[in-house]
């Protein structure tokens, strides 16, 4: 059995719907990061990096959302084979959801990381718009591979948790994500929100009854977003 080293509303969230969503059976262990547990020996001797999540595997540990949901999709079919017409496609796009949107979008979650304090209201305007550039070819490309961008399959449910974080952080900035503006993605948001995974996710992380289509801030019931 897989273990899934989480805390609410991170990246593992993307883990943990993919692995509910297929059946996979897994445990999670909770990183605390009001306690930084994130840096502490034990977890970077699983993940240098200290980054959220990290997978555990018979064939070791893994780490970064990317890497997880590719091994994921190669050891229990989730995803095209490598021999499959689409594999070039899906690996485009995951590669673009975790190198690009991702990086990005994390760069509006902490940009203190990345540009000083009184650039910071620049800062986001110019990284959102870029954002907002992303989730247009994310429509463009969930409209033309429906059946890989699908509700429960990998890049369906990276590319939908991407747009909650979009609605809901930083807390104290101004919105810039109106998901009605993304049709195709507003569809795939109802359609994760359909799934018997995604109650039972939401309850164990706090995420209250409608996490991608109205999207509020997270009351876990153990753990800390930040």
């Amino acid at each position: 059995m897989y273990t899934l080293h989480y805390a609410p509303d991170n990246a593992s969230l993307i883990i943990r719907l993919v692995l509910d969503g297929a059946g996979i059976p897994y445990r999670t262990a909770l990183v605390d990061r009001a306690a930084r547990q994130h840096h502490s020996p034990a977890y970077r001797a699983l993940n240098p990096t200290g980054l959220i999540p990290t997978l555990e595997t018979p064939a070791g540990p893994i780490s970064e959302t990317g890497a997880i949901l590719l091994w994921l999709s190669d050891t229990h079919h989730l995803g095209p084979a490598p021999a499959d017409p689409d594999r070039p496609v899906f690996l485009k796009w995951l590669f673009f959801l975790s190198n690009t949107a991702h990086a990005d979008l994390r760069q509006i979650f902490y940009p203190h990381q990345y540009a000083p304090a009184d650039g910071h209201a620049a800062h986001l305007e110019i990284m959102s718009t870029r954002m907002l550039r992303h989730f247009a070819l994310l429509e463009a490309a969930a409209l033309q591979h429906p059946k890989l961008f699908a509700a429960g399959r990998p890049l369906g449910v990276y590319t939908i948790v991407l747009t909650r974080w979009s609605a809901l952080y930083p807390e104290t900035a101004p919105r810039w994500l109106d998901l009605s503006d993304f049709p195709v993605l507003e569809e795939l948001a109802r359609a994760q929100e359909a799934r018997v995974e995604t109650p039972v996710v939401a309850r164990a992380e706090g995420l209250g009854a409608h996490p991608f289509t109205r999207p509020e801030q997270p009351n876990p019931p153990e753990g800390s977003v930040l």
